[in-house]
């Protein structure tokens, strides 16, 4: 049997659902670990330890294990405590809290590098802790880290085949689905990868202008 993608256009549609849900995963995830790092950070630099030492455990959990086994354990285990969610809902915080611990391990790192001089000038401007932290600290430290999280948001974009193993119709799996039709496993693979590398292309064009923009700002 030789190469023929002439099978591919008849299935086009269902590819470009696929790309459609796989970027929907990928900006509900990004959101999710963006707000959720900083979130993260701030509890593990400032709250009480009660709040820290689940947060360590929450940490070792998601950084120490397979994001497989995570979504797994969101979408299936869950339900043996009454707690049964949609399998997209599954993957976007399954890969949403995955990437949120790394960002949160940047976020960290960069808070702690600001000048300690701005929280000395901002308590003398009569600012309490929180609005130091929200108004001078974080924004400074969101933006040193932007670039590192990029390329987070990147190997999200790429891990967001895994929730397909969960039956969510991502682009992956669309590509499954139209090779147990055709049995053409090499083309819509390709196809597969090609509709990746253009989605891919989109998300480093807009982390770029992104970098840009928050460059001119400084």
């Amino acid at each position: 049997m030789g190469l023929d993608f002439t099978v591919v256009p008849d299935y086009f549609g269902m590819l470009l659902l696929g790309m459609g849900w796989t970027i929907a995963i990928t900006i509900g995830a990004g959101l999710l670990s963006f707000f959720g790092g900083i979130i993260f950070a701030v509890a593990a630099l400032y709250g009480h330890w009660v709040i820290r030492l689940p947060m360590r455990g929450f940490a070792f959990l998601f950084m120490g294990t397979p994001l497989l086994l995570q979504l797994f354990l969101i979408y299936f285990g869950l339900i043996q405590i009454g707690i049964d969610l949609p399998a997209f809902v599954a993957g976007v915080i399954g890969l949403g809290l995955h990437f949120a611990v790394y960002n949160s391990e940047l976020i960290q790192a960069s808070i702690l590098a600001v000048d300690k001089g701005q929280y000395e000038g901002a308590r003398t401007l009569g600012l309490s802790r929180g609005q130091t932290l929200r108004r001078i600290v974080i924004p400074q430290a969101v933006h040193a880290v932007i670039p590192p999280m990029g390329n987070n948001m990147i190997a999200l974009l790429k891990d967001s085949a895994l929730v397909s193993v969960i039956g969510v119709a991502e682009l992956t799996l669309a590509a499954q689905q139209a090779i147990s039709r055709t049995y053409r496993p090499f083309e819509f693979y390709i196809a597969a990868a090609a509709c990746y590398y253009v989605i891919n292309l989109a998300l480093e064009a807009g982390l770029r202008r992104l970098e840009r923009r928050i460059a001119a700002s400084r």
